[in-house]
């Protein structure tokens, strides 16, 4: 699978990874289970609902949330931050 973002989530994945410099390593692991299978266990993905229905979310940390959309063979990265962020 492909890794697409967005300027805005881009934005935003530099302010978190500049106050918490140790989640950029974390989110790496995280994009190369990705971009392999988006449903490996260690991920915890699961499909959002509501107003959300059209993404998905998975977890970098306890606390950190990465929420996505995939269409077709391409994973569209949208938010990342805590879940109250997130969703």
């Amino acid at each position: 699978m492909q890794i697409k973002t967005t300027l805005s989530f881009i934005k935003q994945s530099n302010s978190l990874f500049k106050k918490n410099p140790y989640l950029r390593e974390k989110f790496k692991k995280v994009i190369q289970h990705l971009t392999v299978n988006p449903f490996t266990s260690s991920l915890k993905t699961h499909k959002l609902s509501g107003d959300l229905k059209d993404f998905w979310s998975c977890s970098i940390t306890y606390e950190i949330r990465l929420r996505f959309k995939i269409v077709d063979e391409v994973i569209e990265l949208i938010d990342i931050g805590s879940h109250d962020e997130v969703y």
